[in-house]
Formats: structure tokens, sequence, C-alpha cells
């Protein structure tokens, strides 16, 4: 079931409609009241979380989800009227697997949909390992040479898609969609930006991380 936190009746009620009338099961709610009710029956397969509601915002909703054992590994997409670049890294980086901006079409609302579900379908393998770095993705834990590193969900997003493809060029452009999850169309400085604060944390193994320029990362013998 995917569920549809929006306040705006006529944009919850549409959305609910065209993802029942697409294949999907969904319900709406107006808050975050709603949706715990909600989560204390039933985990959804994928939350649309609009940003402005009464009472709560969508941001703090966001963080109780991602603070909660039981509802932090749904995926959430953040629908908001919000555009600007920082609003944009504000929500991913606190959790959320997509943003999409208000307004927009039914068509685009289903195409990021199957993206994310597509993106957090459960793991082939709980365990990463390159050379020294290893990751643990059941228990979302990084190590580097047996000591434990703390990441941001974006730094730790970034560092297990290189490990999934050690020696293979990750453009910034498939990075920022498979990562950020939205058509990008600023400047690139949002995966450096994260590429650097991930080096600073790895230790002697950033050194790992190659930069080829023009085009990306990729993880180096």
């Amino acid at each position: 079931m995917i569920v549809c936190v929006e306040d705006e009746l006529n944009i919850q009620e549409l959305i609910v409609y065209t993802l029942n009338s697409t294949g999907y099961k969904a319900s709406g709610v107006s808050n975050g009241v709603q949706l715990d009710a909600l989560l204390n029956h039933q985990i959804p397969e994928l939350i649309l979380l609009d940003l402005m509601l009464p009472d709560e915002s969508g941001m703090d909703i966001l963080k109780r989800l991602r603070e909660n054992k039981r509802t932090k590994d749904i995926p959430v997409i953040i629908l908001t009227a919000k555009s600007s670049e920082m609003d944009k890294i504000l929500g991913l980086d606190s959790g959320a697997d997509d943003y999409i901006t208000k307004p927009f079409s039914m068509l685009e609302l289903i195409s990021r949909i199957k993206a994310v579900l597509r993106r957090t379908s459960k793991e082939t393998s709980d365990v990463l390992v390159f050379r020294d770095l290893k990751m643990d993705l059941s228990k979302h834990i990084v190590m580097v040479e047996n000591e434990k590193i703390a990441l941001t969900l974006k730094e730790y997003e970034l560092l297990k898609k290189l490990m999934q493809n050690p020696g293979v060029v990750c453009s910034r452009d498939m990075l920022l969609d498979e990562i950020w999850g939205y058509d990008y169309y600023g400047e690139s400085r949002t995966v450096d930006v994260h590429i650097r604060t991930l080096r600073s944390k790895l230790g002697k193994a950033e050194t790992y991380i190659e930069t080829i320029r023009g085009v990306g990362y990729k993880l180096i013998d």
C-alpha cells in the first residue's frame, strides 16, 4: 500500500485515485496524527509526504519516521511547493528517497514511485567489502579497518553505489538520478560536496575514491 499524506483534499484524492487506477493500492491521510494511527496497524510500501502540513511539518514527520525502528526503512517521496536547491538537499539529506516539486503530472509521479521502489528493493547481499572497507547493509554500518564510521544517509548511499560497482566509473548524472532520485538541472556540485565530506570520514581509505575529471567517480585498488 502507498500512503499519501496531503492536507489539500483535492490533491490527495487525485493522487489516491490515480494510484488505485494504475494497479497500486493507495489511501490518503491529512496530517501526522492520522498517519501515526495508520502505521499502528500497517506498514506501507511507500509514503508520499507533503511538507506544508497543519500542526506538524512534513520534515518533522520524516524525522520521526527515520528514528523509529518500525518505520525507518519505508521509502518516502516528498511532495512540496518548495523548489530551491537547498530545500531539496535538506529534504533528501534528512532521509527522503525523492523530492517532487509541485505542480507535477501524475505520469511523473508514477514514474518516480516506480524508480524509488526499484532502488529500495531488498539487496541481494547484506555485506559489501572492498579492501579494508566493509558495509553491512542489514545493520546500516560502515567500517574502515574494523573501525565504525558515521556517515549521513547520502554519504552512505554514495559509498554503497561505488562499492557495488568497483572499478566502474559512476557518473555524476547517474549518482544524482539513482541516489537523489530527481532530474537535477543545476550544477553537479551536490555530488562533489558529498564526495568530499565522505572522503574526509574514510581516513586512509579516502584514496580509494578516484575522481574521473568531467565524468564522475570510481573505486580503485
